[in-house]
Formats: C-alpha cells, sequence, structure tokens
C-alpha cells in the first residue's frame, strides 16, 4: 500500500506534456518558415492563416498537455483539456484503471464518472504510483465520519 502523500499535491504525465510541447513549437516554427520561405507565391492573406493554423494546433495541444490532477484539503480538481471540475471529497466514491485504459476513472457520489487525464496510463510507473496515491487520498478523506 502507497503511503498517503501530503497535500497538496499535483499529478501530471511527463511525456505527454513533452511531446505535445515539442510538437507545438515545431508546428508554429515551421509554419512560420513555410509563410516566409518556401510560399513566395502566396499572398499576405495566405500567409497569415498558415502562421495561425500552425499556432492553432499548438493551443490544442497546450490544451491537451496542460492535464492535472491537483488534490488539497477540500478536495479535487480535476483539469481536462477543455473542462476544468473541482470535486469535494466526498464526492469521490472510488477511483480505478483497468489495464490498457488510457487514465483512471473517479466514480462519483452522484452515479457518474469523470476521466482524469492528467495522469496518463501510457506511463506505466509513473501512472501506477500516481493512481496509488490517489487512491489512498480517497480512501483517507472521501469517506463520511462513522456516526
Amino acid at each position: 500500500m502507497t503511503d498517503v502523500p501530503a497535500l497538496p499535491v499535483v499529478w501530471r504525465p511527463r511525456t505527454t506534456r513533452l511531446v505535445a510541447y515539442v510538437t507545438a513549437g515545431v508546428s508554429v516554427l515551421g509554419m512560420v518558415l513555410l509563410a516566409v520561405f518556401v510560399a513566395p507565391q502566396f499572398k499576405a492573406f495566405d500567409r497569415t492563416m498558415m502562421v495561425l493554423f500552425g499556432l492553432l494546433v499548438a493551443w490544442i495541444l497546450h490544451m491537451l498537455a496542460r492535464c492535472r490532477v491537483a488534490a488539497d484539503e477540500a478536495g479535487v480538481t480535476v483539469v481536462n483539456a477543455f473542462r476544468t471540475r473541482r470535486l469535494d471529497w466526498a464526492e469521490i466514491v472510488d477511483v480505478t484503471m483497468s489495464v490498457g485504459e488510457p487514465w483512471p476513472t473517479l466514480d462519483l457520489a452522484d452515479g457518474t464518472s469523470l476521466g482524469a487525464m492528467g495522469i496518463n496510463g501510457a506511463e506505466k510507473h509513473l501512472a501506477a504510483r500516481q493512481l496509488s496515491e490517489l487512491q489512498s487520498l480517497v480512501r483517507v478523506r472521501g469517506e463520511a465520519a462513522d456516526r
């Protein structure tokens, strides 16, 4: 069993962030170079659209790279690509991640579930440690006190 980590703690993928930001940089640089040097037959509008396309790709990659799961005394914040959700500890019933799944699923008290893209299943050992830490925090903080 994993020790309960000290709060606050933030879990985020390493490889995903690296690949996304390197790809974003290459995309923007490539489109700028294409607009300036390789495409002299294009008008200013076309060149501007090339650079804007590179920036759009970079923005989408940034949105994927910003994914994280942050835990503090009050609860958990799940930042996915295009949505952020704040949960109190009591709202989280369980955290599961089967072999081969891309990220864990938080089972919530209202019967719904929420994917936590901030823990990336492709990073097997890191994801296992992060998942174990989150599960231990949910066990300790998520259960209501006995009366």
